[in-house]
């Protein structure tokens, strides 16, 4: 089996907007993810081709792998048994928890999930926010979900704001990134999930998924990782 769909290219799919993972700057993708995949293709000596992911469930990006589509997916993915069992995944690359993004006009002491109660949470379909919310909803923590197709988290937001709605579950670089120009809205919470994140490939491509890891090290090894997640993650402060 060929290493790539096709030959010196890697397809890559992302689902945007999920910054500081994937993002589109100037028409261009960007972000954590992208800039991580054109560091590993320049030590597998390909070029890496960028397509968007457009459907309203995220899990449905992983079609495209078994269908051909594309070589990889790479869109802040967290490794789950589920996704697992449809698709292979690199070795894990970050660790991230999930934020709660309330509105701090409406509910201001907000400070802890038992602080929830009575509210609907905001998710995007297919993500794995949804396992925390539905969670929280089977424990009396919260109201009622709504659920949002995946690129509609700028209205889960909007909802946010206005107050239709009382939470947004989102990993939480990404909810802290897209509350930064909402002064409503604050990251009161951090639900320790500790979620992997890796690249995906298709059953078969096992090759592909281990010359992906060989690069990973690499770029851990030379400092170039380092750079990157210091670059789209700075800590506070720092």
């Amino acid at each position: 089996m060929a290493l790539t769909l096709t030959s010196g290219t890697l397809i890559v799919a992302s689902a945007y907007p999920d910054p500081p993972f994937d993002l589109i700057d100037n028409g261009s993708a960007s972000g954590f993810d992208i800039e991580l995949m054109r560091a590993m293709c320049a030590q597998l000596g390909l070029v890496l081709q960028p397509v968007r992911y457009s459907g309203d469930d995220f899990n449905g990006i992983f079609d495209g792998l078994a269908n051909r589509s594309y070589d990889a997916v790479i869109s802040g993915t967290t490794i789950t048994p589920k996704r697992a069992a449809i698709a292979r995944f690199s070795q894990p690359y970050l660790e991230f928890n999930q934020g709660v993004a309330v509105n701090r006009r409406s509910t201001p002491d907000v400070v802890s999930l038992a602080d929830l109660h009575g509210l609907t949470a905001g998710i995007q379909s297919g993500i794995t926010s949804a396992i925390v919310a539905k969670r929280l909803l089977s424990e009396g923590a919260i109201a009622n979900i709504k659920y949002y197709p995946y690129h509609g988290i700028a209205a889960a937001l909007d909802d946010l704001e206005a107050g239709r709605i009382g939470l947004v579950i989102k990993l939480h670089p990404v909810i802290s990134w897209l509350v930064k120009n909402r002064p409503a809205l604050s990251v009161a919470i951090e639900v320790p999930t500790h979620e992997k994140l890796g690249v995906a490939f298709a059953k078969q491509n096992q090759a592909l998924c281990e010359a992906v890891n060989r690069a990973l090290a690499a770029l851990r090894a030379n400092g170039e990782f380092a750079r990157l997640q210091a670059r789209w993650f700075p800590r506070p402060g720092g």
